[in-house]
């Protein structure tokens, strides 16, 4: 009888070491209080324990075990560590992104290249904090400010992140829907391809039922059909080299050109994306206990995002420049959008083997269905982090799905026949993402800068500086943009005055936020820092 005991013994003891070891913080289960572990086991998480990717090691036991060790660099790991960023930099790659791109080709030419290229560098900053906060943590942004902030707050900025995803999955939906129309060759109307779209999503989405890689792979097929499209297009434009070079090495801004700068600025950042990427490093199993291993994920992940990124913007480069070349100086650069780009290239380059009318068709419809994807992902992370909901992912799914999908079919159905309309569409809506930037932006900032939540990997003092320099830079550019923004279109006293109110609340919210970058957070963020975060080799 001895021997079955001894073996229970031994199997008990290693399932406690492993939930031990897959614990977001250093302490054991067994030192805490009963109602702690139940608030643990109660709360969302953006992975199980069995959907995470295991690293595999390759160095020797006591290196393994070793709080401190960093592993030196291995194409291994780095294959196993890719895919967040590339779902991540697909908030690059949105219809709207695209929308700002053949804008600034079309009305400034190749002059904004070099603030393109300087916004996307401001964009990897920003998504490599967020990911610092997920790694780190083992938490994803929504679920840190469900703890950081008070209820009201934390409530608004959910309200705020949901508002914005809902505006993206317009823009997103609509542009496949638009990809649709141009592919089928106008036989499928917008609120088809808006259905089409919506059903896709789902089927996609049912890819992760089969292992995150699936659907990881997805993204890099998509990325690539992007990639492949507008390349082509460049090639078979030829825009010039030389303006080229000047564009992205030679800063010009025109004062025609202000509105476009402004869309460009605008369009890398996305609220929704900084709450994505913190929960998309959670795929990978990490312990968090011990710092090297901590450490050499934020290595890796800063790789490869830099390479998604650097792949990003190389294809907004790509449709700027052949906008650049094909509507800068025309009648049609002041008028062109999504939904009558196609019509335009085909006037002026007409058909061949592939028509560059279809090229662009398929890009715009890669862009919209990644987009798309990637935007009701976030909506689950979102919805999970801010409420502590534990529902079934494909629940989720459709409760995200639903909140965006009927304005977005009703847009469609209003706006099917008319070009204009749309447009002004667009330019509302992102102006409405623009908005809610400071919502997850300085909550972000707030988080990664605190000893009590990041432990030794709270950012240094001159990054916090250069993060908070940008931060203001872009609410201040964006300020800019909603002030022009409303002086044009908002008329009338009444329409005003709801307009200024809304606008000293807006203010007065943010100002809160910036308040609470100094004070000291509640709940289990008030336990002392050795409980959550191991700073010492113990």
């Amino acid at each position: 009888m001895s021997l079955p005991s001894q073996g229970e013994d031994s199997k008990e003891i290693e399932k406690d070491e492993e939930s031990n070891r897959l614990l977001p913080w250093s302490f054991s289960l067994q030192s805490q209080p009963l109602t702690l572990q139940n608030e643990e086991d109660s709360d969302e998480v953006a992975f199980e324990a069995r959907e995470k990717i295991v690293i595999v090691d390759v160095e020797g036991a006591d290196s393994i075990d070793a709080v401190d060790y960093v592993p030196s660099f291995s194409w291994k790991k780095l294959w196993l560590f890719a895919g967040p960023g590339f779902l991540m930099s697909i908030a690059f790659l949105d219809p709207g992104n695209l929308e700002g791109d053949l804008q600034a080709g079309a009305i400034a030419g190749y002059s904004l290249l070099w603030l393109l290229m300087l916004t996307t560098i401001t964009g990897l900053l920003i998504q490599m904090l967020s990911a610092r906060v997920g790694v780190t943590t083992g938490r994803h942004l929504a679920e840190l400010c469900r703890e950081e902030y008070s209820n009201w707050a934390k409530y608004i900025l959910w309200f705020m992140a949901e508002v914005t995803l809902i505006g993206a999955d317009i823009q997103e939906v609509i542009g496949s829907a638009i990809a649709i129309q141009i592919l089928s060759n106008g036989f499928l109307p917008l609120w088809a391809g808006v259905l089409i779209t919506t059903l896709d999503t789902f089927m996609f989405l049912f890819l992760e039922n089969y292992g995150v890689r699936k659907l990881e792979c997805l993204f890099a097929v998509l990325i690539a059909t992007m990639a492949l499209s507008f390349s082509w297009m460049f090639g078979e434009t030829k825009p010039s080299g030389k303006e080229l070079l000047k564009g992205v090495l030679i800063p010009r801004l025109s004062s025609k050109a202000i509105r476009q700068a402004v869309g460009v600025v605008g369009c890398v950042i996305t609220p929704h994306n900084v709450f994505l990427h913190s929960a998309l490093v959670q795929s990978r199993k990490i312990d968090p206990q011990k710092k090297g291993r901590v450490q050499e994920a934020l290595n890796y992940y800063l790789i490869e995002s830099s390479v998604a990124v650097f792949l990003s913007f190389m294809i907004n480069l790509f449709v700027t420049t052949v906008f650049a070349k094909g509507f800068y100086g025309t009648k049609q650069a002041s008028s062109i959008g999504l939904i009558n780009a196609g019509k335009y290239f085909e006037e002026k380059y007409g058909g061949g083997v592939f028509p560059i009318l279809y090229m662009w068709g398929i890009g715009l419809l890669a862009a919209g269905q990644s987009s798309t994807i990637t935007g009701t992902y976030a909506g689950q992370f979102i919805m999970g982090g801010f409420l502590n909901l534990r529902l079934k992912k494909w629940l989720r799914a459709l409760i995200t799905r639903s909140f965006a999908i009927v304005p977005t079919i009703i847009v469609a159905i209003i706006f099917n026949t008319s070009e204009a309309s749309l447009d002004i569409l667009n330019e509302w809506l992102n102006v409405i993402q623009s908005m809610q930037i400071p919502f997850a932006l300085i909550p972000l900032l707030t988080l990664v800068a605190k000893e009590q939540i990041m432990g030794v990997f709270k950012i240094g003092p001159i990054l916090e500086r250069l993060a908070w320099t940008v931060v203001v830079l872009v609410m201040l550019i964006n300020g800019y943009l909603l002030i022009d923004f409303f002086v044009s279109e908002v008329k009338g006293l009444l329409l005003g005055f709801l307009i200024g109110s809304g606008m000293v609340a807006y203010v007065a919210f943010i100002i809160y936020l910036v308040s609470r970058c100094g004070t000291s957070s509640s709940g289990w963020l008030s336990l002392e820092p050795s409980n959550k975060i191991t700073s010492s080799g113990n």
